[in-house]
């Protein structure tokens, strides 16, 4: 079997797996995507996911939340270097300190 595979007939064999093997795995993987790939409660529904402001009133609320939000991080952030600063120079008292002796 494998002697008639020279020359054209190995080329021709070989470009057909080229064309059918992508062809037979999107048939697969694309069929009946409903039931083979589905997962209950993975997208959000309509009261989950964001609500798009509209009125001018509902963005002024959004920038303002959006705004209070990024303070509260600001905050938070400022709060952490500083107390990691802190630590940085408590660290730096003991050594000299213990340089000193």
């Amino acid at each position: 079997m494998f002697r008639k595979l020279q020359g054209g007939n190995l080329e021709v064999l070989k470009f057909g797996m080229y064309v059918l093997f992508p062809i037979g795995w999107m048939y697969y993987f694309g069929t009946n995507l409903d039931d083979r790939f589905a997962t209950k409660g993975f997208w959000p529904t309509a009261e989950q996911s964001h609500k798009i402001p509209l009125d001018k009133e509902e963005i002024d609320q959004e920038l303002a939340r959006m705004r209070m939000v990024d303070a509260m991080k600001r905050e938070q952030r400022q709060a952490a270097e500083a107390q990691a600063q802190a630590q940085a120079q408590a660290q730096a008292q003991i050594q000299e300190a213990q340089s000193q002796q």
